[in-house]
């Protein structure tokens, strides 16, 4: 079996080391990518830790990859060598459910297959982006714009698509008053893409730290949730949660117009309330989703070749593996502005 380097963490909660990793072999309808950059994500964070359930490892994190295209296999059509690409959180489905009938591979009702800390389903461990190379299946590859920042561009497989998702099913365009709950990882980019899609975007936050910024990627205004409730009831069409933390669902419901939707991608894990009331009153909705398809993705990704978008992000030298603690304790303490990518060509 072929082998590549890579970061991993050998039990929950280890340090980072570098090892060779099995690859996987390249099969006729796979395509052999020489990774660039990949982000870090919170989950990742979540995941190596054993926080959310029990994990496999050792583990190699990392859904948020983009890189070249270095060997395909004999019926791939799509990519060619040199190509740019990117990989997102999953690599595989099981294409006969009807959410994968109907392309929605993201809600595979027999389980995807994720980038890493899953199984393939001929058993094999499932490795991801914090690696030199990676084999993924010509279906779930996707095409980077050729005008996008290479390594800007590596969150938007992961932050940008959770966003993007929920922007564009409900509908999110010119005419409609948007707010973006939380200004982190997702929130930033969620604005970039309101704004880019037409919206009248607004920014909820608990503190004015990162006011300024907001008004840069083209808010409105910048909003101190707590303070806004009341001067801002019956405002919005859409609110989208992106903050991990408990939040006043009534009072912020309470901030939606008639026939408004609030939409959560960032959950806090603990159990959430509200009285009914909240909701029939005015033809409210609360919903819920989780990153995206492959033809959503690739949609998003080509929204942003035509509009320049990418993330906003600090590099990761990860020479010295401690590099990668040290990113992930920052991210934990909001210390990022606003996501940290891996230079690939380090590990």
């Amino acid at each position: 079996m072929s082998k590549t380097q890579a970061l991993i963490v050998s039990a929950p909660g280890a340090a980072f080391e570098k090892a060779e990793m099995p690859l996987r072999e390249l099969a006729a309808d796979s395509v052999a990518i020489n990774i660039k950059y990949s982000g870090i994500c919170h989950s990742d964070i979540h995941q190596v830790r054993d926080e959310w359930f029990e994990g496999i490892f050792p583990m190699v994190p990392g859904h948020e990859i983009v890189g070249e295209v270095t060997a395909v296999g004999d019926s791939v059509t799509k990519f060619k060598v040199g190509d740019r690409v990117g990989v997102g959180t999953f690599v595989d489905s099981c294409g006969t459910c009807d959410p994968c009938k109907r392309g929605m591979e993201n809600y595979c009702r027999t389980g995807n297959v994720q980038t890493y800390n899953g199984r393939h389903y001929d058993g094999e461990e499932s490795y991801g982006g914090y690696a030199k190379d990676v084999v993924v299946k010509e279906h779930f590859v996707l095409k980077v714009p050729e005008n996008l920042d290479y390594a800007a561009a590596a969150p938007l497989l992961c932050a940008g698509v959770t966003v993007w998702s929920p922007l564009k099913h409900w509908n999110v365009g010119p005419g409609m008053k948007v707010a973006i709950m939380g200004l982190g990882g997702l929130g930033h980019m969620a604005v970039k893409f309101a704004v880019a899609m037409g919206a009248e975007t607004y920014v909820l936050g608990h503190s004015p730290n990162k006011a300024q910024d907001a008004k840069e990627m083209g808010a409105t205004e910048y909003l101190i949730t707590a303070e806004s409730f009341e001067s801002h009831k019956d405002t919005f069409d859409v609110i989208l949660n992106t903050v991990s933390a408990d939040i006043e669902l009534d009072s912020l419901v309470g901030m939606l117009k008639v026939g408004g939707t609030l939409i959560y991608v960032g959950v806090s894990g603990n159990k959430q309330s509200f009285h009914p009331f909240s909701l029939i009153t005015g033809l409210k909705s609360i919903a819920g989703a989780n990153t995206g398809s492959i033809k959503g993705t690739q949609e998003m990704l080509d929204f942003c070749g035509e509009h320049n978008i990418v993330s906003t992000i600090e590099m990761v030298d990860a020479s010295d593996p401690k590099a990668i603690d040290d990113a992930y304790a920052r991210v934990v303490g909001s210390d990022i502005r606003y996501r940290f990518v891996i230079d690939a060509s380090t590990i």
